[in-house]
């Protein structure tokens, strides 16, 4: 799409070049900016410039860049990623619970996903059950550290602050080997998630789920084991922020979210019993 309000376009090539003049956001992939009217907007400043590392493996993880789209992330996890880091087989069925393309892949960005802010964002309910972590940077030349799952407080809406970005996301060492589920469901064939159900059970017998496109926020259930069937149901049940739009109605969400994370924690217990 035209977006005909726009008159500038400026590569940023330093931290300095992110300083915004007025009518001005940034862009990374810009799937979602360039898809609809952007009233108000007048400059675009393009972040891929900056040169992000899209994956560096740290001390403490994984470190994803910001403007690393979702196709380079699926490729470095199926053919470079360490075979020890089990977690990351959640990144395909989270791609494929994205209502995008391929083509949308190689071109959208992990970052982009996140900060957008979507109910049925899936790079934030992949994150989110990773436990990762965003890397912001401040306007004032800082830095602050949030939980994914609390960066995103509700549908297209994020902590993030005049002037701020995403820097990088961070997922830890301790989430990265641990066994990992996603169950999603749509009213459509092809229509976006109405509820995704994600899950992660540690070594130890620690489990997080992790419910999002049915709240409007993703809500994180953690347990010191692997809860038993009723436990999880109320969990779930009474996780806040369940909603209805065109595409299905909270009680039907909330319905299908227990439905969904009871599949989860029985595919969970048959390996354990295995």
């Amino acid at each position: 799409m035209d977006i005909t309000t726009v008159t500038s376009f400026r590569s940023a090539r330093t931290r300095d070049d992110l300083a915004l003049s007025p009518g001005e956001v940034v862009i990374a992939g810009g799937t979602w900016l360039m898809s609809e009217p952007q009233p108000g907007t007048t400059g675009f400043v393009d972040l891929t410039t900056l040169g992000w590392p899209d994956l560096e493996l740290t001390e403490d993880g994984l470190r994803i860049g910001a403007t690393c789209t979702i196709a380079r992330l699926l490729a470095w996890v199926e053919h470079e990623a360490p075979a020890a880091w089990t977690s990351l087989a959640l990144a395909r069925p989270s791609a494929d619970a994205l209502l995008a393309s391929f083509k949308i892949w190689n071109t959208a960005t992990v970052g982009g996903n996140v900060c957008q802010a979507f109910a049925a964002g899936a790079m934030i309910a992949m994150l989110s059950t990773l436990d990762a972590t965003a890397l912001v940077w401040t306007p004032d030349g800082g830095e602050r550290r949030i939980a994914v799952a609390d960066l995103v407080i509700d549908n297209q809406a994020t902590s993030l602050a005049p002037g701020e970005v995403l820097r990088a996301l961070d997922v830890p060492m301790r989430a990265l080997t641990g066994r990992v589920a996603l169950q999603k469901i749509a009213l459509a064939e092809l229509g976006r998630s109405g509820a995704v159900v994600t899950a992660r059970v540690d070594a130890d017998g620690a489990a997080v789920f992790v419910v999002t496109a049915a709240v409007r926020r993703p809500r994180v259930i953690r347990f010191g084991r692997l809860p038993g069937a009723g436990e999880l149901r109320d969990a779930v049940a009474s996780a806040p922020g369940f909603y209805t739009d065109p595409l299905g109605s909270a009680d039907w969400r909330r319905g299908v979210s227990v439905v969904l994370a009871e599949r989860v924690r029985q595919g969970f217990a048959r390996e354990v019993a295995a």
